[in-house]
């Protein structure tokens, strides 16, 4: 019979199991870590995404309720007849389209488009053919004119309110 005394498997010895097991056990361990922080930061990036799209949703009408105010801004304090009126009018239909699609500012928008309607039906008549104004006239004149300034804050207010809310959308 044949005896030999070489050990034929190579690396059967107690030590080093231990060590193949241990390092089995570290991998192991690490590729779990690996998944739980995948998954975390898979999670992170969904609602970074999510925030992304809200955002992107109030960019348009962010972008008109801003350019509503520029145009308010230029007829405050100044009596206006109804060719003032042109492109607050304009605003104000873009605005209206898009109020019903976006729910998150539903509320606020249409009420700016509400009070832009206020503001537009204050607006005073065309000037008649003569040149003299009579004291009544003046005085009819100067309460719609403050009607009409009322009014005009009250959509500025609306507007304002519509940037809070947009801006604090942003921010959650």
């Amino acid at each position: 019979m044949i005896s030999s005394t070489t050990v034929l498997a190579l690396g059967t010895g107690g030590g080093t199991l231990l060590v193949t097991a241990l390092s089995a056990l570290a991998v192991g361990i690490l590729g779990t870590y690996t998944l739980l922080h995948h998954k975390e930061v898979l999670a992170w990036w969904k609602e970074v995404r999510k925030k992304d799209l809200t955002h992107t949703e109030l960019d348009q009408p962010a972008t008109w309720v801003t350019d509503l105010y520029t145009a308010l801004c230029g007829l405050a304090q100044k009596p206006c007849r109804a060719s003032d009126f042109d492109n607050v009018v304009r605003i104000g239909n873009m605005i209206k389209g898009i109020a019903e699609d976006t729910e998150d500012i539903r509320a606020e928008l249409t009420e700016v488009v509400k009070c832009v309607g206020t503001y537009v039906s204050t607006a005073l008549p065309d000037p008649g053919p003569s040149l003299k104004v009579s004291l009544v006239d003046h005085h009819i004149q100067m309460v719609s004119a403050m009607k009409q300034e009322a009014a005009r804050w009250e959509l500025e207010r609306a507007i304002n309110a519509t940037q809070k809310k947009i801006k604090a959308l942003r921010n959650s």
